[in-house]
């Protein structure tokens, strides 16, 4: 899974454009550079979802993870996982909830919004 850099963006709050539809296949993820701000993108059966790329656990990208039918993202470093829908971790060993941003699709692009405060942690 490869990331999509998108660093001519700053980080600042409101919508972004992360990338095309076609970028993320069904059962994939991609990570994305906005700002400062590493971003996972899901495609779980056609509907998208962000997340904080970064597991909560350890410094593993959780893109480079593995995406089940069912919405949860495994770590690839520690086995831990998380809900890509509510960011809940639902196995060890991570405890910690993962951040998850609004989504939506529009002219074929996939658009997250920051709002001020995750747009300040960046």
């Amino acid at each position: 899974m490869g990331a999509i850099e998108r660093e001519d963006q700053r980080a600042a709050a409101g919508d972004h454009a992360l990338c095309a539809t076609d970028d993320v296949p069904p059962g994939e993820a991609r990570r994305v550079l906005v700002g400062a701000r590493l971003l996972a993108i899901f495609n779980l059966d056609g509907t998208f979802y962000v997340t904080d790329d970064t597991c909560t656990h350890g410094f593993a990208s959780l893109a480079e993870g593995f995406l089940t039918e069912d919405g949860t993202v495994e770590c690839a470093w520690h086995g831990g996982a998380f809900d890509i829908r509510t960011g809940a971790a639902v196995t060890a060993p991570c405890q910690i909830p993962l951040v998850t941003h609004a989504v939506s699709v529009r002219d074929g692009m996939v658009w997250v919004v920051l709002t001020d405060k995750q747009a300040a942690e960046g």
